[in-house]
């Protein structure tokens, strides 16, 4: 038996694709290296400053960012899925070695397509639990957000 999952849900599914001027290689790495994942993960003027990661389908990690004035926002998940500079996927519904987590919010899934010349096409989607939570992550920012940290992962991965 084969089962096809969707590949969007569109009620429950925030999407963010762009081109961007780097490598897919280099964009890849951006995402999987915590001293590389701390110069561009959070939106400017947030920081990161604290990355743990066991990368690995199963291993947790620990993304924490800092608003302007110290607070910090500590983000617990696990990666479900790791095919090398092609694909990432990860949910805040385990926290490692397939822990739940107290509130599950979404999953995300990341891809890396060779867009030609040096450059990747990098989707990501924002999977959620129910609708409601995506519409509360598209209220939060979510566009504008990931949007920014795209520019950021752009720059990043097109100097390394």
């Amino acid at each position: 038996m084969t089962i096809t999952l969707p590949t969007q849900d569109t009620d429950r599914d925030l999407v963010l694709s762009r081109v961007l001027n780097a490598p897919r290689d280099k964009v890849y790495q951006c995402w999987t290296q915590p001293d590389l994942l701390k110069q561009w993960f959070a939106p400017k003027p947030w920081t990161t400053p604290k990355i743990v990661t066991d990368f690995r389908v199963g291993g947790g990690s620990l993304f924490t960012m800092a608003d302007e004035d110290g607070n910090e926002y500590p983000n617990a998940g696990q990666y479900l899925e790791i095919v090398p500079n092609e694909k990432l996927v990860f949910t805040d519904a385990y926290t490692g070695d397939w822990a739940p987590s107290a509130k599950p919010f979404f999953t995300a899934i990341l891809t890396f397509e060779d867009a030609g010349e040096g450059k990747t096409r990098y989707t990501a989607i924002a999977r959620h639990w129910s609708a409601e939570d995506a519409t509360a992550h598209k209220q939060m920012g979510f566009h504008e957000g990931w949007g920014l940290c795209a520019a950021q992962l752009e720059e990043l991965a097109a100097r390394i």
